[in-house]
């Protein structure tokens, strides 16, 4: 039985590489989404890029394989994770600064109006 790794390369390059690496890229993009007012969705399209990317970069690099579905898969789900999470932290901290006297924190990712 052949071994099957599912992320298409080894776990130090998935952590190191993708984890931290595209991990940033993936921040800062929804980062720049939310700071710009652009619509959430816009994340999905730039983390399957990133994904792609990543993936291109892990064979070229470090002789993972460039066509391992399931390894896209898990970097663009991680890679999509960190730009949702970005831009939702980014927006709800953009509209309790921007709009004062009506929002305030609720929690990490979200605000809700003041006196509820």
């Amino acid at each position: 039985m052949e071994h099957v790794n599912l992320l298409g390369g080894n776990l130090l390059t998935f952590i190191l590489f993708t984890g931290i690496a595209g991990g940033w890229l993936a921040f800062m993009t929804g980062n720049a989404l939310a700071a710009t007012w652009r619509p959430l969705w816009q994340a999905i399209p730039y983390a399957v890029l990133l994904g792609a990317a990543e993936r291109f970069f892990n064979y070229a690099l470090f002789r993972g394989d460039l066509l391992s579905f399931s390894g896209f898969l898990i970097d663009t789900a991680l890679l999509m994770l960190i730009a949702v999470g970005s831009y939702r932290v980014t927006l709800s901290r953009k509209m309790v600064l921007q709009y004062p006297w009506h929002y305030e924190r609720a929690g990490l990712f979200g605000w809700r109006a003041k006196g509820r």
